[in-house]
């Protein structure tokens, strides 16, 4: 699961064999951001240059269901690239934008060829 957010990126998996969810993150600040505001039971985190995140900690299933619940219930804006500007500096939400540009091309595509399954 990709998780874009005010306080971070974040790709969340659980790795075979694992009980825990590994939370990955591309800037460790943004590990840390979750852990203090919805995450404090979020692992100390990882520093490794292996796969394709070199910042990770991991968590149990539930405390990451209620992290979610929380981010769902603190959501108080009408657009969400204004906050991320507002929370995180516009370098981010230049990211966050590039990433949206992206993702609306599937939209484009569906409107020309039609939904697929």
């Amino acid at each position: 699961m990709w998780i874009f957010t005010t306080v971070g990126f974040f790709s969340v998996v659980q790795k075979p064999g694992e009980e825990f969810l590994t939370v990955r993150a591309r800037v460790a600040s943004d590990l840390d951001r979750l852990r203090m505001t919805y995450l404090p039971k979020l692992s100390a985190t990882i520093v490794t240059r292996k796969g394709d995140y070199p910042y990770r900690a991991t968590v149990s299933h539930e405390d990451f269901a209620q992290a979610l619940a929380q981010m769902g219930r603190d959501i108080h804006y009408d657009n969400f690239k204004n906050e991320v500007e507002k929370e995180m500096g516009a370098v981010r939400e230049r990211t966050y934008e590039e990433v949206w540009s992206l993702l609306r091309e599937l939209e484009d595509e569906e409107q020309s060829t039609g939904p697929k399954g």
